[in-house]
């Protein structure tokens, strides 16, 4: 269990540790429920893209065609955010 501190803003950081098991990044969001008897839950928000993003993904003029299996595996990718 970790033990955060609240500072005189009332806001608390996250310990890199805890935000590895979250697999959340500088820069991205976490989405915290209020549960009975004053628990939180934490979680990585909801990524989402956006099709433009996506649609230079698949067609680049001077390379190969990809196979069904490649093309599966980048737009997996390419909408988790990664690249």
């Amino acid at each position: 269990m970790a033990t955060l501190t609240v500072t005189a803003k009332g806001q608390i950081t996250l310990k890199q540790e805890l935000l590895r098991h979250l697999n959340v990044a500088p820069g991205q969001k976490v989405e915290v429920d209020k549960l009975p008897e004053g628990r939180l839950v934490v979680r990585p928000a909801a990524r989402s893209g956006s099709i433009a993003k996506f649609s230079g993904y698949l067609a680049k003029p001077g390379t190969p065609r990809l196979t069904i299996t490649q093309i599966k595996r980048i737009t997996e990718n390419a909408w988790a955010g990664k690249r």
